[in-house]
C-alpha cells in the first residue's frame, strides 16, 4: 500500500492511543475444534499464507487491487462518510448520518477483509496499522450490547436517503429491508479473516460481541425475536465463527435463520425475491434476487458439511443443477433480471439487459468452493474458472478504479440502467461491488490447491510456489504456466522425504469437450485434441477421472509433471430452449470467453457475423489491454470479454450471428 493521508484516517490513527488492540488470542478461539473438524469437510483448501503467487496473468490483477483500488476505496468512502457513521453512533461526532444506503458498514467491513487477505499473503506493517485504525472506528459505534448497524443507531426514524420506509421503535421490526443482520454478517466474516492476518483479536472482539447479542436475540424462547435475515450472509460468518471458535450457538443460530426461512408461523414472508416462499430444503429452483441466493446456498452448504443434514444436502444440489443448466451466462454470470437483481424463469438468459452482478458472480464462487470441499468433483470448479476469468474481472477496470456493477453480454453504447451502462463507473450508490471485488480478489491464491491426508488436488493453474503438510508429509510444490493464455503446465514436486501420497491435476471441462456441467451449452464441433500428462519425461497413459488425472505414487525430490491442455479457438452454441441465442454462436480459447468490441471493428460491428467456413487465428498482442491474446479473422477482431470498456464507450458483444453456408 502506498499513502494514507485521508483526514478521516488521520483521526483513526489517533484513536489507536484511546482504544486497546489486544495482539493476545481470545480465549473463545481457543476451544477444543476437534469435534468441529471432524463433522465438517473433508477438503480442506491450502491456506493463501502457503501459496505464494507469481503468475503473469493473476499477480497483476491482485497487486492492482492490493496497491490501488483498496487505497482508492477507503477514500471514497470517507468523502462519503462511510467512517463517520461510526463515530456519530458512537457520539465521537454529532450529525445526520451519511451515504445513501442501510448497509453501507459493510463497505467498511468487506476493505477490512480484502487488505487482511493482502497482509496473509505479505505482511505489511503499514497497512496493519491503518486496519487497527479502522477497527477503532468501527468498535466506537458498536452499542453496548454488541448491536452495530451505525444508521439506526444514530436515527431510526431517519433512514440514510429514505432508502427505506421511515421506521421508528424496537429494532429488527424490518428485517425485510432494515439489513440489520446483513451488516453484522459482513462484519462476522470480515473480523475472521482479519483474525488469521494477524492473530490480533481486536476485529474479532468485536464480531464475537455482536454474535453472543444475536445468541440471545433470537430464537423461539420467550422474550426471544422470530425472524430471518432480509439478505443473507449473516449464516456463513456465523458459522465459520463456530469453526474457530466451537461455540455450538453460533451454528444452532445460522440454522435457525436457514430452517425458519418460508415459515409462516415464525415471520410474514419475504417471497422469492428473498427466497422466503418455502422452506429451504424444499426449493428446487433458483429465483429472486442472486446475491442474496448463492450467500445463502453457501450457508446451506456449510450446513449440509457440518450437520450431515441429507435434506440440506439434496437441495443444494437441486438448486446447483437449475442453475448450471438453465440460468447461467456462458461468462459463469448469473441473475438476468434488472427488476429485482434477480434470476429469470428458466433459459432466460438476454445479452443487452442481461444483469449478472458483480457480486454475485463472487458469491457463485464461494459457493462452488464450498462445493467442491464437500464432493471433490472438477464441474465445481469448471464453474469457479469460467466465472473468475469471465463475468467477475470484468467488473474491475484494468487500472483498478472503475467498475461495472451489472456484466451485460451486449452493449450497444447506448443503454443504461440503475447502476449500469456500456462503460465502468468510478464508484456507485450503492458500492458493494467494488468493495466485494476487494475483498474477494486478494483471497485468490487459496483456491488454487485444496487437500485431504493423502490427496492433493490441483484445482487452478497459475505460475506459484506452494510449501505445506499433506498429512505427516512437508511438501513443496510450483506451477509455471502462461495459463490461460496457452494450456502448458509444468509442476515440480518436492516432498521433504519420499512418501506415497495421490495428486489430482483437474482437467477443465472446456478441455474435456464441456462447455458448462451440464446441457444448457455445447461445442459446434467437439475437439479432437486430448490433454494429456507426462512425470519425469514419461507420458502416462491415464484417463481423466471425475475430471481429474490421479496419480498415485512414492513422490521423491525432483519429480516433475508437465501438463498439456491444448487449445484451439472454439464455437460455442446455447440450448434452443434460450429464444435470445439462437442461430448464435461464441467465441472460447481455452477458459477464456470472447468479446467483440466496436473499436476493434470500426464501420463493420454490426455486420459481423460467423459462418462455416470460417478460420481463424491467435495472436498475442502484449501492448494491447496490458497483454491479450486475440482472435482474428477476416471479418473482425475479438478480444477477451473480461477486457471489455476499458478504451471508452461504445458497442460490444458476445454472441454472434451465425451462417451455415
Amino acid at each position: 500500500m502506498k499513502k494514507y493521508h485521508y483526514s478521516l484516517l488521520s483521526i483513526c490513527l489517533a484513536l489507536l492511543i484511546l482504544v486497546s488492540c489486544k495482539e493476545t488470542k481470545n480465549q473463545a478461539v481457543q476451544s477444543d475444534k476437534t469435534s468441529v473438524l471432524k463433522a465438517g469437510y473433508q477438503i480442506e483448501p491450502v491456506n493463501i499464507q502457503n501459496v505464494k503467487l507469481t503468475d503473469s496473468f493473476w499477480l497483476p490483477i491482485i497487486k492492482r487491487v492490493q496497491e490501488i483500488t483498496i487505497e482508492y476505496a477507503i477514500k471514497k468512502c470517507d468523502e462519503e462518510g462511510r467512517f463517520e457513521n461510526f463515530l456519530i453512533a458512537g457520539k465521537q461526532k454529532t450529525g445526520k448520518v451519511r451515504g445513501d444506503m442501510p448497509f453501507d458498514d459493510t463497505d467498511v467491513y468487506k476493505i477490512i477483509e480484502g487488505a487482511s487477505n493482502t497482509l496473509i499473503s505479505a505482511p505489511n506493517p503499514k497497512l496493519e496499522r491503518v486496519l487497527d485504525s479502522m477497527i477503532a472506528i468501527v468498535k466506537i459505534g458498536q452499542e453496548p450490547d454488541g448491536y452495530i448497524t451505525t444508521w439506526r443507531t444514530i436515527n431510526p426514524a431517519k433512514p440514510p436517503a429514505s432508502w427505506v420506509p421511515v421506521i421508528e421503535g424496537k429494532r429488527w421490526e424490518s428485517l425485510q429491508i432494515s439489513h440489520e443482520l446483513y451488516n453484522p454478517g459482513h462484519l462476522i466474516e470480515a473480523a475472521i479473516v482479519h483474525y488469521e492476518a494477524t492473530g490480533k483479536t481486536n476485529f474479532l472482539e468485536i464480531a464475537i460481541k455482536a454474535a453472543d447479542m444475536l445468541v440471545r436475540t433470537f430464537g423461539d424462547n420467550p422474550g426471544q425475536v422470530k425472524g430471518v435475515p432480509g439478505h443473507q450472509i449473516v449464516e456463513t460468518g456465523l458459522l465459520k465463527l463456530y469453526q474457530i471458535t466451537g461455540k455450538e450457538d453460533y451454528l444452532k443460530l445460522a440454522k435457525y435463520y436457514l430452517d425458519n426461512r418460508g415459515n409462516p408461523n415464525n415471520h410474514k414472508l419475504y417471497g422469492e425475491y428473498a427466497q422466503d416462499h418455502m422452506p429451504v430444503v424444499e426449493q428446487k429452483e433458483v429465483v429472486g434476487h442472486a446475491v442474496r441466493a448463492v450467500y445463502m446456498y453457501a450457508g446451506m452448504t456449510d450446513i449440509a458439511a457440518l450437520t450431515k443434514d441429507k435434506a440440506y444436502e439434496n437441495a443444494v444440489n437441486t438448486l446447483w443443477d437449475n442453475m448450471v443448466n438453465k440460468k447461467m451466462y456462458i461468462t459463469g454470470g448469473i441473475g438476468s433480471r434488472h427488476d429485482g437483481e434477480a434470476f429469470g424463469e428458466n433459459y432466460e438468459l438476454p445479452n443487452l439487459t442481461a444483469y449478472n452482478e458483480t457480486c454475485a458472480a463472487i458469491g457463485d464462487v464461494y459457493w462452488n468452493h464450498r462445493l467442491h470441499n464437500l464432493y471433490g468433483a472438477s464441474m465445481y470448479f469448471d464453474v469457479i474458472e469460467r466465472t473468475m476469468y469471465n463475468g467477475l474481472i470484468s467488473g474491475i477496470s484494468l487500472d483498478g478504479k472503475q467498475f461495472f456493477y451489472p456484466n451485460a453480454l451486449e452493449a450497444d453504447g447506448v443503454y443504461k440502467s440503475n447502476r449500469g451502462s456500456c462503460t465502468r463507473q468510478s464508484w456507485f450508490d450503492c458500492s458493494c461491488c467494488p468493495t466485494n471485488l476487494i475483498r474477494f480478489i486478494p483471497s485468490i491464491p487459496g483456491l488454487i490447491y485444496s487437500k485431504t491426508n493423502d490427496v492433493l488436488y490441483v484445482n487452478l493453474y497459475a505460475s506459484n510456489n506452494a510449501s505445506f503438510q499433506l498429512g505427516k508429509t512437508d511438501l513443496q510444490i510450483s506451477q509455471q504456466t502462461s495459463y490461460p493464455w496457452n494450456g502448458k503446465i509444468a509442476i515440480s514436486v518436492n516432498p521433504k522425504k519420499e512418501s506415497q501420497f495421490t495428486i489430482k491435476l483437474r482437467v477443465p471441462g472446456w478441455a474435456r469437450n464441456e462447455v458448462l456441467p451440464g446441457d444448457l451449452y455445447s461445442y459446434k464441433k467437439a475437439s479432437v485434441q486430448k490433454a494429456t500428462v507426462s512425470l519425469n519425461g514419461e507420458t502416462l497413459a491415464i484417463q481423466p477421472e471425475n475430471g481429474y488425472f490421479s496419480i498415485t505414487r512414492k513422490w521423491k525430490k525432483g519429480d516433475k509433471i508437465n501438463l498439456d491442455l491444448p487449445m484451439e479457438v472454439q464455437e460455442v452454441q446455447t440450448s434452443s430452449k434460450v429464444a435470445t441465442n439462437k442461430n448464435k454462436v461464441s467465441l472460447e480459447y481455452g477458459p477464456i470467453v470472447y468479446a467483440v468490441e466496436e473499436v476493434d471493428n470500426k464501420n463493420k460491428f454490426d455486420k459481423i457475423n460467423i459462418s462455416a467456413s470460417d478460420t481463424f487465428k491467435v495472436k498475442k498482442e502484449a501492448d494491447l489491454l496490458q497483454g491479450v491474446n486475440v482472435i482474428e479473422n477476416s471479418k473482425f477482431k475479438a478480444i477477451p470479454y473480461y477486457s471489455w470498456s476499458n478504451r471508452g464507450v461504445g458497442k460490444m458483444k458476445v454472441w454472434l450471428d451465425y451462417k451455415n453456408q
